[in-house]
């Protein structure tokens, strides 16, 4: 198999002046969701490409991946510009551990974001597997401006499928909203306010935690947690916690 294929982009979304999604069609071998793939760019002599997780779900046909411009960045301001017809080297094979075939079943799964890293989370909660094996699920997605809370319309039309199994629970850090909890994830979850928000208990009896984003957020909440008794999921220990730290 080659390592790199040739995609075509349908679609390249700005949401704000640097956060994008690139939608790309590729004959890419089947993923499953919470991975990611390779995308790329003959920039000079290079090929140079780096991983993105898919945000759409695996039976869907278009291939969607969420991103930040680095300003100093090789890759990313030139994904930024892709449009419509133009061309994207795309790894054939997925890979990643951020799946749900490694968490356990738990009557509650909180599913912690930053960033972009909130694709995985749309990805699994695009499939069956969350809906039947949850009885609940909260969804945390955190940033710094209102403005970067985005997928909003695919969030709420996931929302609308089952609204007594799915929350939906925004933070933004760095402005004051009268919807979104402040500061950072781990203080809220210290404090208690992201269990308030939710209505719900985070213990280990009865969570699985699942985290994704910057690495200080993972490993921050990640340390908080285990001082509450929970333990990261391995091959060989069923635990509570499963991380992906996002660059």
């Amino acid at each position: 198999m080659p390592r790199w294929i040739e995609g075509t982009v349908v679609d390249n979304i700005h949401w704000t002046d640097t956060l994008y999604s690139v939608r790309v069609r590729a004959d890419i071998q089947p993923f499953t969701a919470g991975q990611f793939a390779r995308l790329g760019l003959h920039i000079g002599e290079r090929r140079l490409g780096r991983p993105y997780s898919f945000v759409n779900s695996p039976h869907e046909d278009i291939h969607e991946f969420y991103s930040v411009i680095v300003p100093e960045g090789p890759l990313s301001p030139r994904l930024a510009q892709l449009q419509a017809g133009d061309s994207v080297l795309v790894g054939p094979r997925s890979a990643g551990f951020f799946t749900l075939s490694i968490v356990p079943d738990a009557p509650t799964l909180w599913m912690l974001s930053t960033g972009t890293a909130l694709g995985p989370f749309l990805s699994m909660l695009k499939t069956d597997e969350p809906w039947q094996r949850f009885a609940r699920m909260v969804f945390v997605h955190a940033v710094r401006h209102a403005e970067e809370l985005t997928y909003q319309e695919q969030i709420h039309a996931l929302l609308q499928r089952n609204p007594q199994q799915l929350q939906y629970i925004p933070f933004v850090s760095r402005e004051a909203t009268d919807f979104a909890l402040p500061g950072r994830i781990p203080a809220a979850i210290e404090s208690g306010a992201l269990q308030r928000r939710a209505g719900l208990d985070m213990t280990p009896a009865d969570s699985q935690i699942m985290i994704c984003g910057n690495p200080a957020m993972v490993r921050d909440t990640q340390a908080l947690l285990e001082t509450l008794g929970f333990v990261r999921n391995t091959r060989k220990i069923d635990g509570h916690i499963t991380t992906e730290n996002y660059w």
